[in-house]
């Protein structure tokens, strides 16, 4: 076949996911947007009492911020909006075998504003997998799974025990972010998912992985 051009390559096959049937809406709905959302969530790595979360937008604008308060009994933080009003407030409950995570709204502890708990999948992991259950589920299949990376770099959200995908994170890694001492990492949601709800689970990702013992 002597036709002077070189035989194309092929060409990568793109993995296709079901998009979402109805809605993702845990937080709220104004918190929906019909076009994949790609968020930065950051955080400085040294910062005593307080691990703050700061979470923009493609341009830099501020979206949401996660402040921190380590020296209550519980550990707990406050997902604000821009203005600084608490959308969901997540604890920790310590006296649990797997250890677990609770988001209730605003800055309530009541159980009827329970939005959902995560917790580890398994009591032992190599890499990190969490079961979320809304709050009026009592059963034992969890609503929604987030599923790590073997190098705790990248994770997927997604809805049930379902390839239908919510949204990915991955670890971003550059020069600025070691000379300021940063932890950073890219998240991208998928329309119609409420991206709140799924900045708070990064906030819980990032907590549990961040506890090195990998034991609870």
């Amino acid at each position: 076949m002597a036709t002077g051009q070189a035989p194309s390559n092929p060409v990568p096959a793109m993995r296709t996911y079901p998009p979402v049937e109805h809605p993702v809406v845990v937080i709220g709905p104004q918190y929906l947007a019909q076009y994949p959302v790609e968020l930065t969530v950051s955080t400085k790595l040294w910062s005593l009492g307080e691990n703050d979360f700061k979470v923009s937008d493609i341009n830099g604008t501020l979206i949401f911020q996660v402040k921190s308060k380590l020296l209550s009994l519980h550990d707990r933080r406050f997902l604000k909006d821009a203005a600084g009003n608490t959308l969901v407030n997540l604890r920790q409950k310590i006296m649990t075998m797997h250890r677990r995570w609770e988001a209730f709204r605003g800055e309530s502890k009541e159980e009827k504003d329970l939005l959902f708990t995560a917790k580890k999948s398994k009591l032992f992991q190599f890499k990190t997998e969490l079961d979320v259950f809304l709050g009026n589920n009592k059963g034992e299949v969890p609503d929604f799974k987030v599923k790590g990376g073997y190098s705790e770099s990248s994770c997927s959200i997604l809805l049930g025990d379902s390839n239908t995908m919510l949204a990915q994170m991955h670890r971003k890694h550059s020069l600025a972010s070691t000379i300021l001492d940063t932890d950073s990492f890219g998240v991208t949601v998928y329309p119609n998912v409420d991206y709140a709800f799924i900045t708070a689970l990064v906030v819980i990702l990032d907590e549990i992985n961040a506890d090195r013992s990998g034991e609870d």
